[in-house]
């Protein structure tokens, strides 16, 4: 991290000195000068400061990378049923590891959940680590992260995959602290490279920008991805090891409680449906949903929305697609009046079949659709529907 460094010898007027900061982040006290946290290294204390103040760039840290070896996947499982997103991620991780010779680690927490491992290498995993225990039953931040913290200390990870459900976000940043390195969450995109540093992308700056984030200097390396980003691979034989390590019970106390655990309802939400139809910003009144839900219903569909919408009060914010949404891949999906902004094409461009329409020729929903209509949804919805309705009829 670089710092700037201070030749106090060279400071002939410190309170002009310190009157250099607009931040405020310089001061002088007693006739020396310090610098304080609210610096926002913007170097003007460098360029106006005579030779008083230097930018010095510290080495970074070096880590022996041929220590960190296999690629981890934490199983999420919730009395004892797994989390999909497991599977996509140690499919993501079969194919990190085919490209650099590692091994695909599965990391299963629970109680009496061991059953469950001959599945996960079923999916991919090369050994799968169990810990089972009572005081682990259910979710808890702090055992689950001394367990976490075992298995890493134990085999030394290159990089480490966790879901980005509620429990894996809260999960992987506590981890990723304790051992001074990398997180990078919510990521659309991973890659390995032949060093084992693994590329990270992910939308920033509210979706205006792709970032490319490296962990160069650190191990292991972490990332969150999320629920339908990646694809399942298909299920063969299970083969490989399953072992059974344990934390030292003093390590799973906990300050939180499980008092009762009450199962909710199950809702069927955009994620699970195989056709959606999808309103933008082109659809003008609330009204007009109505017609996008006729349409959806007649493809045994659900009707969703973009951001717009929802936060113009139209639509279920549960209904709705992208980074701060929902993640979808139906078999067909009709967008009406979609621009395509990065943050909703994230969260369904593993779409099998993607239908835009759009008055705008340059609607960047165009690029990614297999299928582009040019034309105004209050035409073309009513057509679809018709013609569905009388193919219907026939």
């Amino acid at each position: 991290m670089a710092h700037i460094r201070i030749h106090q010898e060279k400071a002939a007027d410190p309170a002009a000195l310190a009157a250099l900061c607009p931040f405020g982040a310089i001061r002088a006290d007693g006739g020396k000068l310090d610098i304080d946290a609210g610096c926002k290294m913007c170097r003007i204390c460098i360029r106006r400061g005579n030779g008083v103040f230097e930018y010095v760039e510290d080495r970074s840290p070096s880590v022996d990378k041929s220590a960190w070896r296999g690629i981890a996947v934490i199983a999420e499982q919730t009395a004892g049923t797994v989390h999909p997103v497991t599977y996509e991620l140690i499919g993501k991780a079969r194919e990190l590891a085919g490209k650099t010779g590692q091994t695909v680690y599965c990391v299963l927490i629970g109680h009496e959940v061991a059953e469950k491992a001959d599945e996960l290498l079923a999916y991919g995993a090369d050994e799968v680590f169990v810990y089972d225990d009572p005081a682990l039953e259910h979710f808890r931040i702090e055992p689950y992260a001394a367990v976490l913290e075992e298995f890493i200390n134990a085999k030394h990870p290159s990089a480490v995959l966790v879901g980005g459900t509620p429990s894996g976000r809260s999960l992987a940043p506590r981890a990723a602290a304790r051992f001074r390195t990398g997180l990078t969450a919510d990521c659309t995109f991973l890659d390995m490279q032949p060093n084992t540093d693994l590329d990270q992308i992910r939308p920033a700056y509210g979706g205006n920008i792709m970032a490319h984030i490296n962990t160069p200097n650190h191990r292991p390396q972490f990332a969150t991805v999320r629920y339908k980003i990646f694809s399942i691979p298909p299920k063969g034989a299970a083969s490989g090891r399953v072992t059974r390590r344990a934390v030292p019970p003093e390590k799973l106390a906990s300050g939180i409680s499980v008092v009762r655990v009450a199962e909710k309802q199950r809702e069927t939400g955009i994620e699970e449906a195989e056709v959606l139809v999808v309103a933008g910003r082109g659809v003008r009144r609330a009204e007009d949903l109505a017609m996008l839900e006729e349409l959806a219903g007649l493809l045994g569909g659900k009707l969703a929305s973009t951001r717009s919408l929802t936060e113009a009060g139209w639509v279920n914010p549960r209904s709705q697609i992208g980074l701060s949404g929902r993640t979808v891949k139906p078999k067909l999906i009709i967008t009406c009046g979609v621009s395509g902004a990065i943050q909703f094409v994230a969260g369904m461009n593993g779409s099998e079949l993607i239908v835009a329409i759009n008055t705008d020729p340059d609607a960047p929903i165009f690029k990614v659709a297999h299928i582009g209509v040019r034309g105004d949804l209050y035409q073309i919805v009513p057509r679809l529907i018709e013609k569905i309705k009388n193919g219907k009829g026939r």
